[in-house]
């Protein structure tokens, strides 16, 4: 069967439609997957505007742009559903529920990805979510694909993470009612103890969720997608797209106005990241992978995972990256810049103190302070202390190397017939193929100009 022709007449649930990763996934479905019957978006009333409203909101950004020109006509498809992953039963009505009684495939997208979130919140809409969901679909009759979507990081204290479920580091049942029972206070302070393997609330609470859908093995057609990080597209359907400063994205527009001088992290690691578009296509993927399963194949006995990484093809460094921004940038600069970009990576906490100190701090002081001398809003010391606040939570990324097995992720390519590359064209060459050609990169670095 085609993918096509697999998601023809399909219903299809979505959560975290207005994040990240959602909005692309959604726009690829609408595009590219133009057979499918509905889309139903799970969304949360939000600065006082109803889920509708949201939504109709949602489609006037420019990642929808290229459907709204070619396929305006796809967007009836869209379907607002009022819930919440944070509210036990997902907040969602009867007349909802009923609503989604004929849909095949889940998309469970929603998560916080704050790193510094506390660890209440992390648990209840990631954790007690990816349960709350699992009950959701038990009650959906014609489910046949209910993909889940986690993190590489999943298990921090791993250097190499294979496709399989490792042991968990607690009880996710105890957990969930812990943060169901105790304040945001108690549990920050209880987090070091109950896990500390992890760097953060959000690791640690997408690799309980990890064990939610392992535990359901049994009853319902379910597989995890591992992303690492997730950058602007590579292609589709805007070259570069980006709508938030999340991450590491964050990072490298402060070097590339000039505002960040120095990263805390090891210059020698290389790190794994992947393009949106990559990871809503290999969604789509693993979807349709889990739902044209062979009855005639045993049961399976574990849940089928797919690390979307690029650890087997990835070449540059932390380092190579910082060299080769700056010269990339004085070809195709910012709008706005303050300073020439110019960063560097150490290792040593002191040494970064030091030039954080120099190089960023006393600049921005002088700045505000001639800001305020001409009746304007003082701004650069704000902004040093968000970007120090994120190089601090990625700190542990940028000093790490993981290595992603990634094989089950590298065999969906083979399953796509040469018919329907159009669908998701290139799967695994949209990424694979620019880091094979990473040396490349570094030369023409040099002396050209160079093409993410």
């Amino acid at each position: 069967m085609s993918i096509v022709n697999f998601y023809k007449d399909k219903e299809i649930f979505v959560t975290g439609g207005t994040g990240f990763i959602g909005k692309v996934l959604i726009e690829k479905i609408l595009r590219s997957l133009p057979n499918v019957s509905k889309i139903y978006i799970l969304m949360r009333t939000k600065k006082n505007k109803t889920p509708e409203e949201r939504l109709k909101q949602l489609l006037e950004i420019p990642v929808f742009r290229r459907v709204r020109n070619e396929q305006p006509e796809s967007f009836k498809k869209l379907i607002a559903i009022s819930g919440d992953c944070y509210e036990k039963g997902l907040g969602i009505s009867a007349q909802d529920k009923e609503r989604l009684s004929n849909v095949s495939i889940i998309f469970h997208v929603a998560a916080t990805i704050r790193f510094d979130e506390n660890l209440k919140t992390s648990i209840l809409l990631n954790t007690r979510g990816a349960y709350e969901m699992i009950k959701l679909a038990q009650e959906l009759p014609k489910l046949e694909a209910f993909v889940h979507v986690s993190t590489a990081y999943s298990h921090p204290d791993l250097q190499e993470v294979d496709e399989k479920i490792y042991p968990p580091y607690a009880d996710w049942r105890s957990i969930i009612k812990l943060a169901e029972t105790y304040d945001v206070d108690t549990l920050n302070i209880l987090f070091p103890k109950i896990s500390p393997k992890h760097p953060n609330t959000y690791t640690f609470t997408k690799s309980l969720a990890e064990h939610v859908i392992d535990d359901h093995r049994h009853t319902l057609p379910l597989g995890i997608v591992r992303p690492s990080i997730v950058i602007s597209s590579y292609e589709e359907p805007i070259p570069g797209w980006v709508d938030n400063f999340n991450g590491p994205i964050g990072m490298l527009v402060g070097g590339g106005i000039g505002i960040m001088r120095t990263f805390c992290g090891d210059p020698n690691v290389i790190t794994d990241i992947v393009a949106v578009d990559m990871c809503a296509k290999s969604l789509i993927v693993a979807a349709f992978k889990l739902g044209t399963y062979s009855p005639s194949l045993p049961p399976r006995s574990e849940v089928e995972i797919f690390n979307c990484c690029n650890s087997s093809n990835r070449n540059l460094s932390n380092a190579d990256i910082a060299a080769i921004g700056p010269k990339t940038l004085l070809k195709v600069p910012y709008d706005k810049c303050f300073w020439l970009p110019k960063a560097s990576f150490t290792l040593c906490r002191t040494w970064h103190y030091i030039k954080l100190f120099a190089q960023q701090i006393i600049p921005a002081v002088i700045v505000d302070f001639l800001l305020i001398v001409a009746g304007k809003k003082p701004m650069l010391l704000r902004l040093n202390r968000r970007m120090a606040s994120t190089l601090e939570a990625l700190r542990f990324f940028l000093s790490n190397e993981f290595n992603f097995l990634n094989d089950n992720f590298q065999a969906l390519e083979k399953i796509i017939t040469k018919q329907e590359w159009f669908v998701c064209f290139p799967l695994l060459r949209i990424i694979f193929s620019p880091i094979r050609n990473n040396k490349s990169l570094r030369n023409s670095s040099q002396d050209k100009k160079v093409h993410f």
